[in-house]
């Protein structure tokens, strides 16, 4: 069945079969309590579907990993958030095309700023992660079609309020995201050829947007062919490097001065008094209702753009269903632009000095400063880690990025992860900004990003670099609360209790933290998947991590240590059960373990 490399082999003397049903047990007792005190929470959001407080304990007990460690703290948040997913999961009949889809929701109800079904693509990269975890497939799979095929792949974003742009582009496309990378992600767990191969022709489409639409069209430019984004649809409505970049420019922007930007770029509020300038007045074309018409070439959208270009690689060279000479040949273009991305990204964006990754100002920009360095380090320079973009026969160039996580001149703080240096003279954390300020949204892409640096990356993961990623995770799931658990869309670094703004709001992860960062479980296109938990061995005496549907398969994992103090010696141990009969153990919590389902 599978085996454990044998370096790490052990026989534990314990009754395994009684163990795994005992933690299954408690894991699901602990879940049913926990849903029950969450259905009782007084003034929040109803369901956007169909699973409410009538069934959605049932709901969840079928298809989402069960979870219990030894940290009551963790424990609650993670059956939390899957709670809160299981409010997000609606059924959308679509006008469009008479079809019905299963989606994914961000805020509750339809906002102006959403498609048709209320389904935003901002935070459908984190969406597709978490969600893919569902032991029943159908939910994100119907979620892929709907952004891939659907009716946001043909109808345009609606003009509204909110818009503050002057491109047309699809409702697919009105927010940056990995979506196609995230289809990736998916097919990992719940691998479907003739799916992935019907759907494959959509996604070159969606790319092919990107493609067309958000790329550097300036022979010349240090930028040309990069991937730019305006701070807004990317999710991040307010940034320093724009603010650097605004400052730096003449003519249409010269409203922005080291005295006075944050009249006119640090919230909603302030781009009011934007459209009310001079500047505005003269050059309407280069604000849309006070916000700048201003284009950068940031960290984040071009690890996204790699990411879904790889992704179409991998999948091109998966469709057995193609004919050999397309499928190599469609596989070799998109890894030849992934990589030529990638070689980019490191020339353009790392900057030596400041041993980050920084933003540009597009080369093609209409108004403002071009290709324009932005010198602060913001966290959304970490997304190419997120990705593994960092080229494998160089890491120890890029690496020294990681000090300043570590740093309270950087991005530590006393209660969770600052989205701008600390030290940064332009730094504020009570603005609805991303100048220093925390979002959820951005742990979830720095977490995974650290972890696969240190796997992936580091020649050895140290002690300290483990506590350091717990810490973070632990003061993630404090913000949740104590009383009644949330989770929202930001919160005060320095001293935050809590988070702000909406309430049960699916913008980040918390499941897939747990599961593929923290504890460790890689999926694979491949019959296998390995373990390797980056736990530090003082913090947990235990944790069970089950229920796992995993290519037709149910996998338990559960670490304890000194599993039979009884017995001489140290009984402690890593064990993996395929289809409920041990497959994998390690006496070492840490080490990889490789499991084959063949």
């Amino acid at each position: 069945m599978a085996l454990c490399l044998a370096s790490c082999a052990v026989h534990t003397p314990v009754p395994t079969d009684t163990l795994l049903q005992d933690l299954k047990t408690r894991s699901s007792a602990a879940l049913s309590a926990h849903v029950n005190e969450f259905n009782a929470y007084k003034d929040r959001p109803s369901s956007d579907g169909p699973f409410n407080a009538s069934n959605n304990i049932a709901f969840l007990k079928a298809n989402i990993p069960l979870f219990i460690s030894s940290d009551d703290q963790i424990n609650k948040v993670y059956n939390y958030r899957w709670w809160m997913i299981s409010k997000h999961l609606k059924e959308y009949d679509d006008p469009y095309d008479q079809k019905k889809y299963w989606v994914v929701t961000e805020f509750f109800g339809v906002k102006p700023w959403a498609s048709l079904s209320g389904a935003i693509t901002c935070p459908a990269g984190h969406q597709f992660y978490d969600v893919r975890w569902l032991r029943d497939p159908k939910y994100l799979q119907s979620y892929a079609d709907y952004f891939m095929q659907g009716s946001p792949s043909k109808l345009n974003q609606r003009e509204n309020g909110n818009f503050l742009t002057y491109l047309s582009r699809p409702e697919s496309h009105h927010f940056s995201s990995w979506m196609i990378d995230g289809i990736d992600a998916y097919l990992k767990v719940h691998p479907n050829k003739q799916w992935m191969h019907n759907l494959l022709p959509h996604m070159e489409r969606h790319q092919q947007v990107w493609d067309s639409l958000f790329t550097v069209k300036k022979p010349g430019s240090a930028t040309n062919g990069m991937y730019k984004i305006l701070d807004l649809y990317d999710g991040m409505e307010f940034s320093l490097s724009a603010v650097l970049g605004l400052i730096a420019s003449k003519g249409a922007y010269s409203l922005y001065t080291p005295e006075n930007w944050k009249n006119y770029y640090l919230g909603w509020g302030t781009t009011d008094r934007a459209a009310a300038s001079l500047q505005a007045r003269a050059y309407p074309m280069a604000y849309r209702k006070g916000y700048p018409d201003f284009y950068l070439v940031r960290p984040s959208v071009n690890s996204y753009a790699y990411a879904n270009l790889r992704a179409l690689a991998n999948l091109w060279r998966l469709d057995t269903a193609a004919a050999p000479e397309i499928r190599n040949r469609k596989a070799e273009s998109y890894a030849a632009k992934a990589t030529a991305l990638q070689v980019k990204v490191m020339d353009v964006l790392w900057n030596k000095q400041d041993q980050f990754f920084n933003t540009r100002s597009a080369g093609d920009n209409r108004f403002g400063i071009r290709d324009y360095e932005a010198r602060v380090r913001e966290s959304v320079g970490y997304t190419p880690w997120y990705f593994n973009m960092i080229p494998a026969n160089s890491p120890e160039r890029f690496g020294r990025a990681w000090d300043m996580f570590a740093s309270a001149n950087g991005f530590q703080h006393h209660a969770g992860m600052t989205t701008a240096e600390r030290q940064h003279p332009y730094y504020n954390e009570q603005a609805y900004a991303w100048n220093g300020r925390g979002w959820p949204f951005q742990n979830s892409v720095v977490y995974k990003a650290y972890a696969n640096y240190l796997r992936n990356y580091k020649k050895e993961i140290t002690a300290a670099d483990k506590e350091l990623l717990y810490a973070y995770i632990s003061k993630l799931a404090v913000m949740h609360g104590s009383d009644q658990l949330n989770i929202g869309e930001w919160y005060i670094p320095s001293n935050g209790t809590e988070f702000g703004g909406e309430k049960d709001y699916f913008h980040s992860t918390f499941p897939d933290i747990i599961i593929e960062d923290l504890i460790g479980f890689r999926a694979a296109h491949a019959s296998n998947f390995s373990i390797q938990p980056l736990l530090p061995e003082s913090k947990w005496d235990y944790f069970y991590l089950g229920n796992i549907r995993y290519h037709g398969r149910n996998i338990d994992i559960a670490w304890k240590k000194d599993w039979n103090p009884e017995l001489p010696g140290n009984q402690s141990g890593l064990l993996v059960w395929v289809d409920g009969k041990l497959a994998a153990q390690s006496k070492m919590l840490n080490r990889r373990l490789h499991v084959s389902l063949r």
